[in-house]
């Protein structure tokens, strides 16, 4: 079982990237306050990794903190919750911010996030009241605005960074229609992929 990958970042595509580890590339899955905090250059960086095998597939998901990843866990033990869910709440908001959101029962913030309607909201907030009842010493942070943007990509890029941010909004659960409005609303020239879709998820949220 894998559940750490230390090596190089080699390609970037929200909310995905691949890491080279000793010449063998994994692609992995991140929430979006992971990947903002990819290097942007060629240092080594570990992600704490969660891995799904299944019949018909197989996939990585990495955190840059082994806090984010086990609160990813508790969150796949939550009824209705699998990975991409768990994924895109992660990618709203801090692991820090949602323990907070639970504590404080906000199902407001909660529904805005794409999968989750106010009776998965109220029923997410009840089983992980309990779940995370001992996680509730750790200070509240405010989650995107105090993440570093990691700022343009390293890589040379196909994809324009709208063009990227729709498809990473996609990826992360958000409708077509929803994704394309607001990256067209946030966007601004010179704007990296990855600064348009921290945007995007502020102002969806």
């Amino acid at each position: 079982m894998i559940v750490r990958l230390t090596g190089v970042v080699i390609e970037k595509t929200p909310p995905q990237c691949v890491l080279d580890v000793n010449q063998v590339g994994y692609e992995v899955n991140l929430p979006m306050t992971s990947f903002y905090a990819l290097p942007q250059d060629d240092s080594l960086v570990t992600l704490f990794i969660h891995a799904v095998y299944r019949e018909d597939t197989q996939a990585l998901y990495g955190f840059i903190t082994k806090f984010e990843r086990d609160l990813f866990r508790e969150l796949l033990k939550a009824n209705g919750v699998g990975p991409k869910l768990a994924l895109g709440i992660l990618s709203a908001m801090s692991a820090e911010d949602f323990i907070w959101a639970v504590n404080q029962a906000d199902v407001s913030r909660l529904v805005k996030i794409p999968g989750v309607g106010k009776k998965t909201a109220e029923r997410l907030l009840l089983e992980m009241s309990d779940r995370l009842k001992n996680w509730r010493d750790i200070p509240q942070v405010t989650s995107p605005e105090k993440i570093a943007s990691s700022g343009d990509l390293p890589l040379e890029v196909a994809h324009s960074p709208v063009n990227d941010a729709i498809d990473a909004l996609i990826a992360l659960g958000y409708k077509p229609a929803q994704a394309e409005s607001t990256v067209k609303k946030v966007a601004k020239l010179g704007m990296s992929s990855e600064a348009v879709i921290k945007e995007a998820l502020k102002a969806m949220l």
